[in-house]
């Protein structure tokens, strides 16, 4: 596992003439307009990247790109893999630990969620202060890697508290509504059951997706220090309604500026 990491890192690092990245951003569904943001340097497609996985959704594009965010060295992913896509957690974990290698030592995730706390509303934004992991196993399953971490790290602070209060005080000067809570990751692709959004939130989750919890878990062990920040999609309290996926995706959309500014300025102070 290791040995093909390298080799894709080399190759990478070979690609972009040593161009050392200092903070890694992963896009999820609908959230890919910071790429206008970007000072771009060098971009790869997925597709062109030696045992990189392949996004198979239209909303994700598969890039690769470097380039400098308020002069802050950053390499970003275009879209992500999912385990429901077929990718082994494993898979969906690859990009991360390529990028650790690349020289990151934080990683900034978005995704689009369901809320089910009631204090939230569609479009809200949602700060990550924890997660619940519900998928079928994690990354870090197998034999370890011992050169990206020990083989029992550590899961106590899985989100920064240093990044989170930032963000929060970044929102606040933006005039940006924020939420926080702990977000639970399932497998997918379907949505959940009007049982399961009661068990889920019974656990202790206010928001629910099918992502960002196998990267975070390869990232910490890697002592990559993490923020991640949701896009509330759908609001799964109460009287549950039916969810066309068009619609999350058009809600992501419409409040891509919102998460854009945040993150722009988060990178700017960090």
């Amino acid at each position: 596992m290791f040995k093909q990491i390298k080799e894709t890192s080399d190759f990478l690092i070979d690609k972009t003439v040593d161009f050392k990245p200092q903070i890694g951003i992963i896009l999820g569904t609908g959230l890919g307009g910071l790429v206008s943001d970007i000072d771009v340097k060098f971009e790869l497609s997925y597709a062109d990247i030696p045992a990189f996985p392949l996004s198979t959704l239209e909303s994700h594009k598969g890039n690769l790109i470097f380039g400098y965010i308020n002069n802050k060295r950053v390499v970003v992913m275009q879209g992500r893999f999912h385990h429901y896509e077929g990718y082994t957690l494993n898979e969906v974990a690859f990009p991360v630990r390529v990028m650790k290698l690349l020289g990151i030592e934080k990683l900034l995730v978005s995704n689009a969620a369901g809320g089910m706390n009631p204090d939230f509303e569609k479009g809200d934004l949602m700060i990550l202060t924890d997660h619940i992991n519900q998928f079928p196993g994690n990354p870090l399953i197998g034999e370890n890697i011992d050169e990206l971490g020990s083989r029992f790290p550590d899961m106590y602070q899985p989100y920064s508290k240093k990044y989170v209060a930032l963000a929060k005080k970044v929102a606040k000067d933006l005039d940006i509504k924020i939420q926080e809570g702990v977000y639970v990751g399932l497998p997918g692709p379907m949505l959940e059951t009007p049982a399961e959004y009661k068990f889920l939130r019974i656990i202790g989750a206010d928001a629910v997706g099918m992502s960002t919890v196998p990267e975070i878990i390869a990232a910490k062990h890697m002592e990559l220090s993490c923020f991640a920040c949701s896009i509330i999609t759908d609001v799964c309290y109460g009287e549950i309604q039916p969810v066309d996926i068009q619609d999350i995706i058009s809600t992501a959309m419409n409040s891509e500026p919102k998460l854009t500014a945040l993150f722009k300025e988060l990178i700017n102070r960090i």
